[in-house]
């Protein structure tokens, strides 16, 4: 049993999911979260109330399933990740699980 976590720009939130689908990964969890990147101080001038840093709307997702399917979807994740031209690629973290309830 692993536990992956997938994190994402809200965009794509649907690619995650045909992601999911063709892994056969079918149980997961997801949340709506913000992402923030350190921005260089200019980029804050720029926006009409410089002071706030906004974040960017992005996605959570966890799964807790088989060895073999986070594989596949890390083998499908890289090809969907090279195809894309983006600066804010699909992230995603597989974490072993020692015991569950």
């Amino acid at each position: 049993m692993k536990m992956i976590i997938v994190t994402t720009v809200e965009e794509y939130e649907k690619e995650v999911f045909k992601l999911f689908k063709k892994a056969g990964i079918e149980n997961f969890s997801g949340s709506d979260i913000d992402g923030y990147k350190n921005t260089p101080p200019m980029f804050y001038t720029n926006s009409w109330f410089p002071s706030e840093k906004g974040g960017a709307a992005s996605n959570l997702f966890f799964s807790f399933t088989e060895e073999e399917k986070v594989t596949e979807f890390f083998k499908l994740l890289e090809e969907f990740n090279q195809k894309s031209e983006t600066t804010n690629p699909i992230r995603a973290v597989e974490v072993p699980i020692e015991r569950t309830v």
